[in-house]
């Protein structure tokens, strides 16, 4: 009777244990990162007797979680991908937004200015043409400065919001090691202490979300957590931190994370990363917007370079030679003096300024370039937007000049590198290994301006004039007569004289020189193309300009620069689009590969969510169940206890 008394009640108190779990899995429906729960029972060992084993009931051996360890470490580094790859999705469709098209954007007010030249040209003498000239000089460097300005104020919202992400992550690191303590206390009952591991699991995930990790299993049940590859930031129950730190150069613009654990700080590489939020903002930060920052500069370091080169061989209303038509701190004559970092770890170089000249306009290069010295006269330069690698040296030791690698000679012979030509001005000895940063966009965007607001002062004049004789009798022709120099005083004139059709003798230079219609004639100060039969004794003289008030020669040439190529083939007027092709490509590929990383991530959640889900409608089943058994155990226990009392009342008679 005992016998059946305890079977009865052990049923009961398991069906009541299944009701329990099974109304607890329904109560964390909407849970996140609650896993379903499962009650594992186990048969009583049977009591012997003569007749055989008499069963003794059911116990509980454990309450599991229903859960697929593979299914949750895929899913968890698939939210981690995609999390990266939304993030820089999003930073660069705002970066695409700085570059605007349309008529607001920077591309037609740069279109717009070399168009206004087209009416300075046709009415020379118009001070309204030049003032609507300057004015679009004016509003290009405007709206230059305000582009550099929208790409600051997005590097400073990246860097706030990678600050706010690391004190996430610390946060995080905290909590697991916490619960980590919590899981070591409770697994020493035996028992898995499901509802932690749940709590853990998702903290890991969240963590994720921030920065891709690994985990190792302890023997005492805490998790091991891992980043870059193999530094720990939760071990057991203590928690390292992260940290933003600077670059080897102190570029406010670039930074790197750094593990503090025990007073030592190491500096990882964002490469080993993986995914997560802040590798992505660190690779948005550090290449996506420095390359952006340097198209923009290119660009500006472009236009403004050509530009001042041809309006400094013209004259304005007042016969002066023209000067630069854009203002830029520290910009010369086609030159740049930019800031250059060198590395904290250097021994023997330490430059603060670097001399950068503008070679040639059409091989600028939208990078930095990092100098390696392998000796203290030559070394490695790398190009940061692709890596490529030159051989340098030095043309006389620091200070001096850099000369380059010639793949043609094979030797160091080019003396300028993506057509910039570069040198340092410190005269300490660089040691191996030293390294030097150089920037030569960073802060040419920010500072551009017009140079001057007078309309007098517009040099649109060529210096050199062309004159036909006026008693040639053959159809000869200037074509176009450009200035090559603006030297001052101007050059003594020039009398070409035809002796035939096809041959004409020259004032400044000995002997004859044969002719053919369109063919360029040339001095060292200017280039004029002819066209025509010259007739025998047919006169044409270049002197120096007598009226330039009248000319407007030099704005003829300054128009003609909207079809100079610059930016990798494209026109001048033509490079703001190129710039806005390249920022577009990387925000089509990131928003490709966010929406590829999302479908991903969603299909192995819905996997981990079939296996550890709770489902309703399978659980309102499983209540019915146990309902049901709960029920026949105490009809069990009731029938039991009828016998018991037939069998007291029989005695009792």
């Amino acid at each position: 009777m005992g016998n059946l008394l305890n079977v009865g009640t052990r049923a009961l108190l398991a069906n009541q244990v299944a009701l329990q779990t099974a109304g607890n899995n329904i109560a964390n429906v909407n849970t996140v990162g609650y896993s379903r729960q499962t009650v594992v029972q186990q048969t009583v060992q049977g009591q012997f007797t003569g007749s055989g084993y008499i069963g003794n009931g059911v116990d509980i051996e454990s309450i599991q979680r229903v859960y697929s360890n593979f299914l949750n470490v895929q899913a968890t580094l698939a939210s981690s991908t995609q999390a990266a790859d939304q993030a820089r999705a999003d930073k660069l469709t705002q970066l695409e937004g700085i570059f605007s098209g349309g008529a607001s954007g920077l591309g037609a007010s740069i279109s717009d200015m070399m168009n206004s030249f087209s009416d300075v040209a046709s009415a020379p003498t118009d001070l309204t043409a030049r003032t609507v000239a300057l004015t679009r000089i004016d509003e290009t460097a405007a709206r230059i400065r305000s582009t550099s300005q929208q790409l600051t104020d997005l590097q400073l919202a990246t860097t706030e919001e990678l600050g706010q992400k690391i004190d996430s992550i610390n946060t995080l690191a905290k909590k697991i090691a916490d619960v980590n303590k919590q899981i070591a206390l409770a697994t020493g009952s035996g028992q898995p202490p499901n509802d932690l591991l749940d709590q853990r699991d998702q903290l890991v995930k969240d963590l994720n979300k921030y920065v891709q990790t690994s985990s190792v299993m302890a023997d005492d049940g805490t998790m091991g957590i891992f980043i870059g590859g193999s530094q720990a930031l939760v071990l057991g129950s203590d928690a390292a931190q992260l940290a933003l730190v600077p670059s080897d150069y102190a570029d406010p613009n670039v930074s790197k994370v750094a593990l503090v654990r025990g007073g030592q700080s190491i500096t990882m590489d964002e490469n080993t990363l993986g995914g997560g939020e802040v590798s992505s903002l660190l690779r948005f930060q550090n290449t996506d917007l420095a390359e952006g920052r340097n198209l923009l500069g290119r660009l500006t370091t472009a236009i403004t370079t050509e530009m001042n080169l041809q309006h400094q061989l013209g004259l304005n209303m007042d016969g002066k030679p023209g000067g630069n038509l854009f203002y830029v701190p520290n910009f010369g004559a086609a030159n740049i003096l930019e800031p250059a970092a060198p590395a904290i770890v250097n021994t023997g170089l330490h430059a603060t300024s670097v001399t950068l000249s503008v070679a040639d306009s059409s091989q600028l290069a939208a990078s930095d370039y990092e100098f390696k010295f392998s000796s203290s006269s030559d070394g490695v330069v790398t190009r940061k937007s692709d890596g490529v690698t030159t051989h340098f040296s030095f043309a006389g030791g620091p200070p001096g000049s850099f000369t380059f690698f010639n793949p043609a000679t094979g030797a160091d012979d080019l003396t300028a590198l993506d057509g910039l030509a570069m040198g340092t001005s410190d005269a300490s000895v660089p040691a191996a290994g030293d390294r030097i940063l150089f920037k030569p966009y960073n802060t040419v965007a920010s500072s551009v301006s017009a140079a001057f607001t007078s309309p007098r002062s517009l040099a649109v004049a060529s210096p050199v004039a062309g004159t036909l004789g006026t008693t040639n009798i053959g159809s000869v022709q200037q074509v176009s007569l450009k200035a090559l120099t603006n030297p001052t005083p101007a050059p003594a004139p020039v009398l070409i004289t035809f002796t035939g059709p096809t041959t004409f003798t020259r004032s400044d230079q000995a002997g004859s020189f044969s002719y053919s219609p369109g063919m360029t004639i040339t001095s060292a100060d200017w280039a004029a193309t002819l066209q025509g039969i010259p007739g025998n004794g047919d006169t044409y003289t270049v002197s120096a300009n007598a009226y330039p008030a009248l000319s407007a020669g030099n704005a003829s040439a300054m128009l003609d620069l909207r079809d100079k190529s610059l930016f990798d083939g494209a026109a001048l007027t033509d490079g703001y689009a190129s710039l806005i092709a390249q920022v577009g490509i990387r925000s089509q590929s990131a928003n490709y590969a966010a929406d590829v990383s999302s479908a991903v991530a969603s299909n192995l959640e819905s996997q981990r969510s079939g296996v550890s889900g709770v489902n309703l409608d399978e659980e309102a089943a499983k209540l019915l169940q146990f309902q049901q058994a709960y029920q026949a155990s105490a009809k069990m226990i009731q029938i039991a206890q009828n016998i018991f009392d037939t069998l007291i009342q029989g005695l009792s008679r």
